[in-house]
């Protein structure tokens, strides 16, 4: 925990000509919360750069147990926002778990997530994994290399079991969507059966970032998806090896953002948008230079209060690299991206795209019209107030037009074949084409009932 207190930075904060039109603060003292993964790098840039201070907050930012914990915090008003899961704000709006309604006027960042398995399992996927001229694993890595060892796990009594962060969890539908890639049934949600296990090969089942190496180890999971440091340090620890990064799987594809609730920023405009203003300068200065400024983040990062992970575990994935076995480090200059590529602007079509998995995989029970994704995504992404906070940057000097995308329409570009694991294009615009384009999962009125999909 971290308390932003400091009365004469503030005082010279405050009489900052600069921010003078951003003095009439409905609520300046605020409280953060996080889990400890590297994507929560713009909070902690944000407070540590004083760009928190910069806008008059005085804020503190609180480590969570998990993401259940901080949503409930966010909803019942102990926090005033959060770093949170992309899908949380979604689910909570349309009352899949807890329901509430949560905006968010800001994306955290673009990939960033990993999916790593056991040396058991590595040893038996990799006589089915080609090879390179120099010996190494050719990547991207296909699921199914991992099917003859379901296989085999299943001949043997052994069921296989995969961890995710939580249900409605990026790296569940990552997860998910690899396995399906491979043709493996990660399995379905039923309005009776909330386990996501109905019909499945692989059984995935929720851990907390943290404990995923752990867990792993003890043997509880065969594997898992999960942000960093959290798959390097399973190499660093000799206990696993990351087998494709959400890079690979999708390219450029959304992650975290900040959510706070609909009421918060409709009685506290003024304050939402000094946040924002915060966060994307955290986020400008996490990208600039060709990621100049990674080795001091990592720094910041590795501190207890924020991630708490080693410097070389968190450096190796933020610095524009990745390591999947001892020695094999690879070049991944986009594995975390902070800014470039519009990655802080909150666009509906990647909302759309988290509305999608959750139908496909039976968190929304029911078909819905295209108009239902695009209503629901425009209620709880908040591109408005992003662009007037990126607006009022831009006319005090403090960032350039160039980098924001003025004239969206909240839809991004089709994503192309090439730039997913299964050659299957994405275009936010048409959301029930795209789930009739994807040979698993549910699509069109299909249900789940039972054990069983119908329709």
């Amino acid at each position: 925990m971290k308390n932003l207190l400091l009365s004469l930075a503030a005082t010279t904060a405050l009489a900052s000509p600069a921010f003078a039109d951003l003095l009439d603060l409905e609520k300046d003292e605020l409280t953060f919360g996080f889990i400890k993964l590297t994507d929560m790098a713009p909070l902690a840039i944000a407070y540590e750069q004083g760009y928190f201070l910069d806008e008059g907050l005085f804020v503190t930012l609180e480590a969570q147990a998990n993401w259940k914990v901080l949503l409930d915090g966010v909803i019942d008003g102990q926090l005033d926002g959060a770093h949170m899961l992309a899908g949380q704000p979604l689910a909570a709006t349309i009352g899949y778990g807890t329901e509430a309604h949560i905006v968010t006027p800001f994306s955290m960042d673009l990939n960033g997530n990993g999916i790593t398995v056991s040396n058991e399992v590595w040893d038996l996927m990799r006589p089915h994994i080609p090879s390179m001229d120099d010996g190494r694993p050719q990547h991207p890595i296909s699921a199914e290399a991992l099917v003859p060892v379901i296989e085999e796990f299943n001949a043997n009594g052994r069921p296989f079991n995969m961890g995710m962060v939580f249900p409605v969890s990026t790296h569940n539908y990552e997860l998910r969507y690899w396995l399906a890639a491979g043709g493996i049934e990660p399995g379905y949600y039923s309005p009776e059966n909330i386990s996501g296990q109905i019909g499945a090969e692989a059984f995935l089942s929720v851990t907390p970032p943290p404990q995923m190496p752990a867990t792993m180890e003890a043997g509880t999971i065969d594997g898992y998806c999960v942000g960093e440091p959290w798959n390097q340090q399973a190499v660093f620890k000799g206990i696993g090896v990351p087998v494709i990064t959400d890079y690979q799987i999708w390219k450029n594809n959304p992650e975290k953002v900040f959510g706070l609730t609909a009421q918060f920023v409709e009685e506290n405009p003024n304050t939402t948008k000094a946040v924002v203003r915060a966060l994307i300068r955290a986020a400008m200065w996490l990208d600039e230079n060709d990621n100049a400024n990674r080795e001091a983040a990592v720094e910041v990062l590795s501190r207890p209060e924020y991630v708490g992970a080693d410097y070389e575990v968190i450096a190796n994935s933020m610095t524009g690299t990745f390591e999947y076995e001892p020695g094999d480090v690879r070049e991944v200059p986009d594995f975390n991206v902070f800014f470039r590529y519009n990655a802080t602007y909150p666009y509906y079509s990647d909302a759309i795209w988290y509305l999608t998995q959750m139908r496909r995989w039976g968190q929304i029970a029911e078909a819905q019209t295209d108009d239902w994704y695009k209503d629901v995504a425009e209620s709880v992404y908040r591109p408005d107030i992003y662009l007037e906070a990126a607006q009022s940057l831009v006319d005090d000097g403090l960032a350039n037009p160039a980098d924001f995308p003025w004239d969206s329409d909240g839809y991004k570009e089709p994503t192309p074949a090439a730039d997913i694991i299964d050659a299957i294009p994405y275009d936010g615009r048409f959301p029930n084409a795209y789930l009739e384009s994807l040979p698993i999962g549910l699509k069109g009125d299909q249900t789940v009932v039972g054990e069983e999909v119908q329709g």
